[in-house]
């Protein structure tokens, strides 16, 4: 019996029960979080795709004992998840999500309206007002470059910026990046009531002119041409997104586009997400410096939003009214999330308004607007 009972208290001490309501309330606080994580994320399905990975590697690392992010020390081997973490560190799965991102990406609509590239543009501001105020609170220039980055709603761009800039706060970086974008649904909303009115709002777009299969061919060369040889850091962003639409528009390679826009682009989101998410470990995550990383990630989001709400206005001043500004929210890279948010918020105040496609030329101008940020940002401070 003394046996027994000597066997149940050693099983009882190596679980984590005995630390986790004792002496680990980070990870119990942590936890709660990541479970808040999950329900937004299954039963509101705000972005699931990213948000249920990303909860659920947080889950995973908070548990007291498990092991799943320890370090590779000498002969001993490392957790599951911090060999696939490897892929984020070393820059591999940000690629091969652009590539996915190419392979599932209609660029017609910002080929039929050019001037939505401007509205991209717009809606990098967060990434500039962010590394601006980081400096101001004392962040050195590479780790302000990288918190400003997440301005630009692009996880890829920000997990390969700092892992070139300060790989340190890496973590801290892609959780905030893969976050707010997969909050989108709560974040821009607000502000698009704030900075429109109802009446632009309520603004029916024409339908825009129809794009030749040949422009669709040529556009991913010549943009791959023109932004790698201005910006040679932006290669492996520009010229993955760019290989997989020409995957997609050149209708020779059927196999590879399939392949790119589902099954490889699945499963790097899982590797990704769950990896991303076992970052958030509480010892590492609940300390200022990450909180202040976190809440400038936000402040950055919502100034690039800003930024293309404001343009999209002047857009709609100059063109009369027949431009309406909520497209300019969709200047952010999450593609299509942001450009879904335009759209139902316009139905919401017209029935009749149909901005999803017109949305999308910001939207994927913004992709290509934050790849160019990160060459930028990489240039001066890599």
């Amino acid at each position: 019996m003394t046996d027994i009972l000597a066997t149940l208290q050693d099983l009882w001490l190596s679980s984590g029960f005995a630390v986790l309501f004792t002496s680990h309330w980070g990870n119990l606080m942590m936890i709660v979080v990541a479970c808040v994580l999950l329900y937004l994320a299954i039963k509101k399905q705000y972005e699931p795709l990213l948000l249920l990975p990303i909860a659920f590697g947080m889950l995973l690392v908070n548990l007291p004992f498990a092991g799943v992010m320890k370090e590779a020390l000498g002969d001993e081997n490392g957790g599951f998840l911090y060999y696939l973490y490897l892929g984020v560190k070393k820059g591999i799965y940000p690629s091969l999500i652009f590539l996915g991102i190419g392979a599932m990406t209609d660029f017609g609509p910002l080929l039929a309206r050019p001037s939505s590239l401007l509205l991209g543009a717009a809606a990098q501001l967060g990434i500039y007002c962010a590394f601006t105020l980081a400096r101001l609170i004392g962040f050195d220039v590479n780790a302000a470059a990288s918190i400003g980055i997440i301005g630009g709603a692009d996880g890829p761009t920000a997990i390969l910026v700092t892992s070139i800039l300060k790989p340190e706060i890496l973590p801290a970086i892609a959780v905030a990046a893969y976050s707010y974008m997969a909050l989108i649904p709560i974040i821009q909303p607000p502000l698009m009531r704030l900075l429109t009115t109802q009446k632009e709002r309520a603004i029916v777009m024409e339908q825009s002119r129809p794009v030749s299969k040949t422009e669709k061919i040529i556009f991913p060369v010549v943009c791959t041409l023109l932004v790698v040889l201005l910006l040679p850091d932006t290669a492996p962003l520009i010229g993955s997104l760019m290989l997989g639409n020409l995957f997609r528009e050149s209708g020779v390679v059927e196999r590879l586009s399939d392949t790119a826009q589902n099954a490889l682009i699945n499963i790097v989101t899982i590797f990704l997400g769950v990896t991303v998410g076992a970052t958030a470990a509480a010892e590492t995550f609940l300390r200022v410096e990450t909180l202040a990383i976190v809440a400038l990630g936000l402040f950055a989001f919502a100034f690039s939003t800003v930024g293309g709400l404001l343009f999209g206005k002047l857009m709609c001043w100059a063109t009369k009214g027949k431009i309406n500004p909520l497209i300019g929210s969709a200047g952010v890279s999450a593609v299509p999330m942001a450009a879904r948010v335009s759209q139902k918020m316009g139905q919401q105040y017209n029935p009749r308004n149909f901005l999803l496609m017109h949305a999308m030329g910001p939207n994927v101008a913004g992709v290509i607007g934050s790849a160019v940020a990160a060459g930028f940002l990489i240039a001066l401070f890599g």
